[in-house]
């Protein structure tokens, strides 16, 4: 049922402006994943005084709530209308990022991450939702390309010009830059964002209380594992917790009438493998970004600005390419083209890991290898998951697409994260690893032996490529499912 409250929108309205408006508000809630990234070193060496799980979960608090929240926004969108959901979203967005940068200790920054990534999660499927709704279906394929890519771009302008603020001063210039830029989006949605129809659709509050307890259950075993150890209390309960609760949700999920997330959707061969590609190009993606920051600036010396700089060959492919995808997969097949992306990611992950040392040509060598794959994996993953849903579930198939992504982004720095300190702990000098506590940042080492500068960064480097290399080898895997379930989907179709 279709509300007077709000008209659907003309597909012809300014939507070369809406298309740059959507735009940019993916950038900005995608590019603050990757920026909280460069600021790492300074916060382990702020006086919030944060430990290696503490650092995790300060990168992590926003893309959790991101994650697990961005199916409810977007069903929000859909229910009470994508426009004005927008712009409650980006008005959260900048608060939370107000408090971030003027929070005193870990537990308000904490809070502060998970109120802006409440805010990430109603822009981002809303702007699917609106961008669909504002294209004709002839031009509807092009602007979900350059969606995907202002999404895959997002990250790399995280990056730069999160390392230009923060070569400016303290981490908190960062947030206060990020609430400013929000305030800017939500002025220039007010004007440009066309409204769109509303669809009569209850909240799934059980199903969506379940998934966010299930998902945060599972990152804090994997986030504790390294200072708590796999076989504590703690972790083991939170591994049995994510389990009951994910069990519980499936349930749940089964028997309300309009649930969150329906389980049954994944019985559709083609949605359940652009979900899991989805995932996993992300898991390596963000996995990299949260490694490459540290390690250009502990292992090579780089500034903050520099390591922003850094990453720039990883987006080549993005900028360069991404319009030439979909004529690509029309010509080679979806299935082909996937199986290119994952072989390019993993290997691009694997060449990494064996870089870190190496001259900074071959170590953009191996980012550029990986920017190809996600230049051909992003866009015909989006437009795969958002054919698989109706028109009128736009806001779900922005939620889904969102969701997955950001997911895998949280479990990549989750696991990586937890690798890369795993590794550390163990390679540091003999005076550190028998220290209690043992240091798990590389500023709590320096802090207690300054002199072990060099051993030191060995140690952080030689972990960092153990994670690249896991990162790697469980990206080949997945995108083997992936790119199964889709050839399966093809051959299914074709045989009907």
């Amino acid at each position: 049922m279709v509300s007077t409250l709000e008209r659907p929108v003309s597909q012809a309205q300014r939507p070369g402006l809406v298309l740059a408006g959507m735009s940019v508000c993916t950038a900005l809630v995608v590019g603050f994943v990757a920026a909280i990234n460069l600021a790492v070193p300074k916060l382990a060496a702020s006086p919030l005084h944060p430990t290696s799980s503490g650092l995790l979960w300060i990168v992590d608090a926003y893309v959790v709530v991101f994650a697990c929240l961005v199916i409810p926004a977007g069903a929000a969108g859909d229910k009470f209308g994508r426009k004005g959901t927008l712009l409650a979203g980006l008005g959260i967005f900048a608060a939370g990022a107000a408090l971030s940068a003027v929070a005193p200790n870990v537990p308000v920054m904490l809070i502060g991450r998970a109120v802006t990534g409440l805010g990430a999660a109603c822009v981002l499927p809303n702007c699917v939702g609106i961008l669909i709704h504002a294209t004709t279906p002839q031009r509807r394929p092009h602007a979900l390309a350059v969606w995907a890519a202002a999404s895959g771009i997002g990250g790399v302008v995280g990056n730069v010009g999160g390392g230009a603020l923060l070569s400016l001063g303290p981490y908190p210039v960062l947030f206060a830059a990020v609430a400013l830029v929000a305030v800017c989006c939500l002025a220039w949605v007010a004007l440009c964002a066309p409204l769109s129809a509303r669809h009569a659709r209850s909240l799934d509050l059980p199903g969506t209380v379940l998934f966010v307890a299930a998902v945060i259950a599972l990152l804090t075993g994997i986030i504790q594992g390294p200072e708590q150890g796999w076989t504590s209390t703690v972790v083991l309960a939170a591994f049995a917790c994510a389990l009951v609760l994910g069990l519980a949700w499936v349930l749940v999920e089964l028997r309300v009438p309009h649930p969150m997330l329906d389980p049954r959707l994944f019985r559709n061969p083609l949605l359940s493998s652009a979900c899991v590609g989805m995932t996993v190009l992300f898991f390596g993606s963000f996995g990299l970004f949260y490694v490459n920051a540290s390690l250009l600036q502990y292992g090579r010396g780089f500034s903050v600005l520099q390591a922003g700089l850094g990453i720039i060959p990883l987006t080549l492919p993005l900028l360069v390419g991404t319009r030439y995808v979909p004529g690509l997969i029309r010509r080679a097949g979806l299935p082909v083209t996937l199986a290119a992306a994952f072989l390019l990611t993993g290997a691009g992950l694997f060449g990494l890991s064996f870089a870190t040392a190496a001259p900074y040509p071959v170590y953009a060598a191996a980012l550029f290898v990986i920017g190809l794959g996600v230049m051909l994996a992003g866009p015909c993953l989006t437009a795969e998951i958002a054919a698989s849903l109706p028109v009128e579930q736009a806001g779900i198939a922005g939620g889904l697409q969102s969701a997955t992504r950001e997911l895998g982004s949280a479990l990549g720095v989750a696991v990586v994260g937890t690798i890369l300190t795993a590794g550390f702990t163990h390679d540091l000098p003999a005076a550190l690893s028998h220290h209690a506590p043992v240091p798990h940042t590389v500023a709590e080492a320096l802090a207690l032996a300054p002199a072990e500068h060099s051993t030191i960064t060995e140690a952080f480097t030689s972990g960092a490529g153990a994670a690249l290399r896991v990162a790697a080898l469980l990206t080949l895997l997945a995108g083997t499912l992936a790119v199964a379930g889709t050839t399966r989907d093809r051959r299914d179709t074709a045989a009907g």
